[in-house]
């Protein structure tokens, strides 16, 4: 599948690294091959230069002029509703989630260990009715059947070695 995320205006960017990391940005102009001026009105960033190993291109992109003001920036990143769109996305759910977890307190850790110990007790033994369940009624599948295992030299003269020593 072709590259479909391209580094232009409009672009909306994650920010990885650095002094505003994890937060959102649009690509305004690319300065070099290296660097990009970025500006993210709604989401706190000035407008600077960000380097392209600093930041993350996303899905979003909404038309924008070269090198346009920061009122049209923050006028465009709402039209086409960003925000919500960056909320929605299974992106910022999973930075969310790593963000939960890394700020649980050790007993939280615990109480959640044991909530995982409860809920898979209660699986196994609806699991397990189940399965007898099945096999008293007789729907369990039926045993396969074993293909005879064709004569291996090295397995029939290991096995002649094995008789010939416990004979004497």
């Amino acid at each position: 599948m072709p590259f479909q995320r391209f580094v232009e205006p409009g672009r909306v960017a994650y920010i990885a690294e650095g002094i505003h990391s994890g937060k959102l940005c649009t690509i305004v102009d690319v300065i070099d091959q290296t660097r990009a001026l970025v500006d993210g009105p709604e989401s706190g960033v000035p407008r600077t230069a960000v380097r392209f190993k600093q930041m993350h291109l996303t899905k979003f992109k909404f038309p924008l002029t070269y090198t346009s003001p920061t009122r049209i920036v923050r006028k465009s990143w709402k039209e086409a509703q960003i925000s919500e769109k960056w909320a929605e996305s299974s992106w910022a759910h999973k930075i969310d989630a790593r963000k939960r977890r890394s700020e649980l307190t050790d007993f939280d850790r615990f109480k959640l260990g044991r909530a995982r110990q409860t809920r898979n007790r209660i699986i196994t033994r609806v699991y397990q009715k189940l399965k007898t369940k099945a096999a008293r009624s007789g729907r369990t599948f039926p045993a396969r059947k074993r293909s005879k295992k064709t004569a291996n030299p090295k397995n029939a003269a290991a096995k002649a070695a094995a008789k010939g020593k416990g004979k004497k």
